[in-house]
């Protein structure tokens, strides 16, 4: 067995067992744009401690180019959201400040324009990331071995029932990775697991990237 495998065996039941390894979310890759037509689906609660690992396209807001990444869960009760988003802090990423918004019933005008539709009968709140320029500290996780940008974060409730969307882009057109970080709970049964086991190898070589990462610092 390859020694990535073992490093990524060892990663899994330190999260399980408690043994020191915190904030370890499930990976999920974006294989396909998640769009209005093709969303990334929530499936086991949106308490359940998530990771996507996606990919915003360069593009201009001005011109209609822009990609936006849909995801979109249900609920039937208030329900505590818990949805942040963290940029790999590479060399070239220094300014990729993307924003999300959470769009569904009960939830107020958004107050300013947004590259996307909302429903009728839908609000929104936008989630805004750091200025350009602002300085973002820095933090390492162990689950994938990388070391990321702070990000946003949203974290309060939601009232009504229904279908809720979240959306991702980046205001300033610069695209590239990020991760949309879904619930807080660490949920892990048998799926979770392997998963984990399959991922986890190809984040700490970096296989969700689009870019050689090289560390600002390196």
């Amino acid at each position: 067995m390859k020694r990535n495998t073992w490093l990524a065996l060892w990663i899994v039941a330190s999260v399980l067992l408690g043994t020191g390894i915190a904030n370890a979310h499930v990976p999920y890759f974006e294989h396909n744009d998640w769009s209005e037509q093709n969303p990334f689906i929530v499936q086991n609660g949106v308490e359940q401690s998530i990771a996507v690992y996606s990919w915003l396209e360069f593009g201009s807001w001005v011109r209609g180019t822009i990609d936006v990444d849909v995801y979109m869960f249900e609920i039937a009760e208030p329900t505590q959201l818990y949805i942040g988003s963290i940029v790999p802090a590479c060399v070239g990423y220094e300014e990729f400040l993307p924003w999300f918004a959470i769009v569904g019933p009960g939830l107020p005008d958004p107050g300013m324009m947004v590259p996307f539709d909302i429903p009728e009968d839908y609000g929104a709140i936008i989630v805004e990331n750091f200025a350009p320029g602002e300085e973002r500290d820095k933090f390492y996780e162990p689950f994938g071995g990388k070391w990321y940008y702070d990000g946003p974060v949203y974290d309060d409730w939601v009232d009504e029932p229904g279908v809720y969307y979240i959306y991702y882009w980046d205001p300033y057109g610069i695209g590239g990775d990020y991760s949309a970080i879904i619930g807080d709970k660490e949920i892990w049964g048998l799926v979770e697991i392997i998963r984990a086991l399959i991922y986890t190898p190809l984040i700490r070589q970096d296989q969700e990237l689009h870019l050689e990462c090289v560390l600002p610092w390196s």
